[in-house]
């Protein structure tokens, strides 16, 4: 599903429990983001409107931290820029700058509510997986002028 898919603009809903069928989404959603390969993958990519996500950074892979609900706590002052991408909009990217490290409140797989600090790629991915379960991209962080550059580069590529 690419953009501009109105899922990809859908604020996604919370999701109450953990359940099977929630764990299966999860299997599904680091299934996909292992074959893109990707460090992070939010549910409603997959056209799954709930506050899934799902991030791995690390460079072994297996590390993947599964998050229901997530929000930032806290996030600091300091920066980190990076070139950010999306499978939803393929054939370009772009350089967004972020908070460096961040807190992250979520509910994990046991279905608890959990709080984790991340810095560096681990933090820039939980931030871009948590616009997208609030129906935003990338780009939006990006000026209207470079916005509008970026998408008609990938309107041209797309054909």
């Amino acid at each position: 599903m690419n953009w501009p898919h109105p899922a990809l603009r859908t604020v996604a809903a919370e999701v109450p429990e953990i359940t099977t069928e929630v764990r299966a989404i999860w299997a599904e959603m680091i299934a996909a983001m292992d074959a893109m390969p990707g460090v992070g993958l939010a549910a409603p990519q997959l056209g799954i409107g709930l506050r899934l996500a799902v991030v791995d950074a690390s460079d072994k892979r297996g590390q993947t931290i599964r998050m229901a609900n997530p929000s930032i706590l806290h996030a600091s002052v300091e920066l980190r820029e990076h070139q950010e991408a999306s499978p939803n909009f393929p054939g370009v990217a772009a350089v967004i700058s972020r908070p460096r490290a961040v807190t992250v409140r979520f509910m994990n797989e046991d279905g608890i509510w959990d709080r984790t600090e991340l810095v560096g790629l681990w933090a820039t991915s939980v931030q871009h997986q948590i616009d997208h379960l609030n129906g935003k991209m990338y780009f939006d962080h990006l000026s209207r002028v470079k916005r509008d550059m970026l998408i008609k580069k990938a309107r041209k590529i797309a054909g």
